[in-house]
């Protein structure tokens, strides 16, 4: 594939300063001045390209590679072909993210739609009453609301709404459309397309008669620093409390957070996940896409949860969790491996009844 014209090569970095901003050796010194200008999958790679690998999985892959470097664990520098340089590094993974940033920079939140300078762009509309420090931008057709404050720095996307009183901090990014209402954001957050936050939470008590009564929202949505949340997610205000989202979580796109919801720092949190409300999440808690959080309980820091899994029960720190209803992954790994040995003892059940019928 060429270069897209979307995120364009970077100028050039020299592979011996690019091993140094990575912390990794240069295997060769030889090929210091050898220039890297963007990142690509292996087999595809071309000349002025960084890749990276993980396995020995990929020495298929490795066969028709032009990449001028390859970052990987030392074991596996015997894979590489003589005319590739590599960058050895005990995390090649991190490693291959810190370069794809250096490389791409402008691919690391979403940019600006329009090529005006910061500032208020012709078709906004930016309340009197709201402050705006200095070297903020806002977009067309974006509306800030009464009182609202938003940090030196931060991109207010076009067509994004900025609620009354809402507070965002500095070098932010809210992209094309999302909407922030009684939410607090701190500094360093990206908020991708579509984001709704702060809207009220789903909370009904029984009627009188059939039908139900609106409990009133009147918390807030907390984002603290370094966040970033996916297109189309939406994070609920607290009933009369807070919805908290902590330090360096990241949120995929399409997930759903309820009401009063409180997760941790550096959580990493799948498409598709539901979290009902009063939950509350630990720290470094990893949820994978598709599951179901039931609603007041309480996830311990460190946990994992597998892909469509279906939580409704506490679950204690650092472990491991899978299936429907979820319980510790070597249970759910024993269940289907169970389930799998049943299924083919039917299946040869099955063969071995036809055969016979036959014989007869």
């Amino acid at each position: 594939m060429e270069h897209s014209w979307f995120f364009p090569p970077h100028d050039g970095i020299r592979l011996g300063d690019l091993a140094v901003a990575l912390g990794a050796e240069l295997a060769d010194a030889a090929h210091a001045d050898r220039v890297v200008r963007s990142v690509s999958p292996v087999a595809r790679a071309k000349d002025g390209d960084l890749c990276y690998i993980l396995s020995r999985k990929m020495r298929a892959e490795l066969e028709t590679s032009e990449a001028t470097a390859i970052l990987c664990d030392r074991a596996l520098v015997s894979l590489i072909p003589a005319h590739i340089a590599v960058l050895v590094s005990a995390r090649p993974h991190t490693a291959f993210a810190i370069a794809g940033e250096l490389l791409h920079p402008v691919a690391m939140r979403p940019e600006a739609m329009t090529s005006a300078a910061s500032g208020v762009a012709a078709g906004a509309y930016v309340d009197p009453t709201a402050r705006l420090e200095a070297d903020v931008t806002v977009e067309p057709m974006a509306v800030i609301g009464k009182g609202a404050e938003i940090g030196e720095g931060t991109q207010i996307g076009p067509g994004a709404i900025i609620g009354p009183g809402v507070r965002i901090g500095r070098n932010c990014t809210i992209a094309a459309g999302a909407t922030l209402q009684c939410a607090l954001v701190g500094n360093n957050v990206i908020i991708h397309p579509g984001a709704r936050i702060g809207q009220d939470g789903f909370g009904y008590a029984p009627g009188l008669k059939p039908g139900m009564i609106k409990i009133v929202q009147i918390g807030r949505v907390i984002i603290q620093d370094h966040v970033e949340i996916g297109a189309n997610t939406t994070i609920d205000r607290g009933t009369m409390d807070d919805t908290v989202i902590g330090e360096g979580t990241k949120i995929d796109n399409q997930v759903q957070v309820g009401h009063n919801v409180r997760i941790g720092r550096h959580c990493g949190i799948v498409s598709k996940v539901g979290i009902a409300g009063s939950t509350r999440i630990g720290d470094g808690v990893m949820i994978g896409g598709a599951s179901g959080i039931n609603g007041h309980i309480s996830i311990g820091d460190g946990v994992q949860i597998a892909a469509m899994s279906g939580v409704v029960g506490d679950i204690p720190p650092g472990e491991k969790y899978g299936g429907i209803p979820a319980r510790p992954m070597r249970d759910f790994l024993r269940d289907v491996a169970e389930m799998a040995m049943r299924a083919n003892a039917r299946e040869k059940g099955a063969r071995e009844k036809k055969k016979g019928g036959k014989d007869e």
